[in-house]
């Protein structure tokens, strides 16, 4: 189940929000992450986390697979409770927030497991997402993930990070991120595929900015990215677009797959003035999958 979990847009939804909540599970996105974290704050987080309970608990249960809950770092106060409140009412999976490395997400599987097994569900169907760079030692751990359990997917994040390391501002003067926070972006997507996972882009945080969403979903789908993560419901529609293979790119890998299929055997081929090998046929069959012709 996990390794082929894919979502193009995963939006976020203030977890002591009931009104937003079922405005996001009713709509376009492929996974809904109602947030428990940054959305809510101290005060507010027990009652936040028995009405997410509530609200998941009130969903179809064939829906659950892309409602989500980003629980509170495991290293802080509330996770376990997070955990004890959510698990019960079986959402699709958990994000993790600062994860330090692939011990967290073992530790999260074992807190997991237990849960599950208390509520009658069937031991580790709830799938892990985790966002790897949000403090400074955690860029040093994004190549450890590979073989975590339960993990489909790594994101990233500039704004935790840019606190973690005293910086008042992460972008660069033409308004792109610094170079630290592209390293991020990379250390993630580089994580990803060494973890045999899906990348997901962090947020846009314009939310007017529409015009700019699109061009940077298109940009890190081009990068390797699966996905990306939303702030706004307006957001949704544009990053599913953006990460949906045209019918021309698909028509392309369709044709470089039937080449191949027509020369068994044989390492490069020419094609259309160009020579392409095993790593051409790899993308295309990627994409391809990414179109739903897997």
């Amino acid at each position: 189940m996990h390794s082929t979990f894919t979502a193009r847009s995963w939006l976020f939804a203030p977890g002591d929000s009931p009104r937003k909540m079922a405005k996001a599970a009713d709509g376009p996105a492929d996974a809904v992450i109602v947030d428990l974290e940054d959305a809510v704050a101290e005060e507010g987080k027990a009652a936040a986390r028995e009405g997410v309970a509530g609200f998941l608990a009130s969903r179809a249960p064939e829906e659950r697979h892309r409602l989500w809950v980003r629980i509170n770092p495991l290293d802080g106060p509330h996770a376990l409770a997070d955990l004890a409140a959510v698990m019960p009412a079986r959402p699709g999976g958990v994000m993790l927030p600062k994860a330090r490395g692939r011990h967290d997400v073992e530790t999260l599987d074992h807190y997991m497991s237990a849960l599950e097994v208390a509520a009658g569900t069937e031991r580790g169907t709830t799938a892990v997402a985790a966002l790897v760079t949000e403090t400074a030692g955690a860029m040093f751990t994004t190549g450890t993930y590979a073989g975590a359990p339960r993990l489909v997917a790594m994101s990233w994040g500039a704004e935790d990070l840019a606190d973690a390391v005293g910086a008042s501002d992460n972008r660069a003067p033409d308004g792109g991120y610094g170079f630290t926070y592209e390293l991020a972006r990379s250390l993630c997507l580089l994580g990803a595929a060494a973890a045999g996972v899906a990348a997901v882009d962090t947020i846009h945080g314009d939310f007017r900015d529409l015009d700019g969403l699109r061009a940077r979903a298109e940009k890190v789908r081009r990068d390797g990215f699966g996905g990306m993560l939303a702030i706004h419901p307006d957001q949704v529609p544009v990053i599913n677009a953006a990460f949906t293979p045209s019918k021309e790119e698909l028509d392309a890998a369709r044709e470089i797959v039937e080449l191949f299929a027509a020369h068994p055997g044989v390492g490069a081929i020419g094609h259309r003035g160009a020579m392409l090998d095993r790593p051409h046929l790899a993308r295309a069959r990627a994409l391809l999958a990414a179109g739903g012709e897997a």
